[in-house]
C-alpha cells in the first residue's frame, strides 16, 4: 500500500481498538480523579514504616553500600539490589488491606 507524501495512512480498524483503555487503565484514572490512589499510598507508608519494612529495606542498602564501597554504587545498584527483596518482602496482612480498600472503592465506584 503506497501512502501521500502529504497526508498520513488511514489507521485501520485494530488501531482504533489498541486506543481504548484497559479495565486497569480506567481503574487507575479513576483512583487519581478520586484522590483515592493518594490515600492507598499514604496508607502503604504508614503501614511498611509501622512493620519495620522501611528500615529493613534501609539496612540492606546501607550493608551493600558498606560491602561495596560508597564510590562503587549507583542508585541503579542500589534499585536493582532493592526491588525483588522489597516486593517479597511486604508482609501479606499489608497487601490484603490494600486489596480490600482497593475492592471496596471498585464497588462504590460501579466499575
Amino acid at each position: 500500500m503506497r501512502h501521500s507524501v502529504n497526508r498520513p495512512p488511514t489507521p485501520d480498524a485494530r488501531d482504533d481498538q489498541e486506543k481504548d483503555p484497559t479495565f486497569q487503565e480506567i481503574v487507575n484514572i479513576k483512583l487519581i480523579e478520586s484522590g483515592e490512589k493518594e490515600r492507598l499510598m499514604e496508607l502503604l507508608r504508614e503501614r511498611l514504616i509501622e512493620c519495620g519494612w522501611k528500615d529493613e529495606m534501609k539496612a540492606l542498602c546501607r550493608a551493600f553500600i558498606k560491602k561495596k564501597g560508597r564510590n562503587n554504587v549507583t542508585v541503579d545498584d542500589l534499585i536493582h539490589l532493592i526491588t525483588p527483596k522489597g516486593r517479597a518482602s511486604v508482609p501479606d496482612y499489608i497487601k490484603a488491606e490494600l486489596l480490600q480498600r482497593i475492592q471496596t472503592f471498585l464497588v462504590s465506584a460501579a466499575l
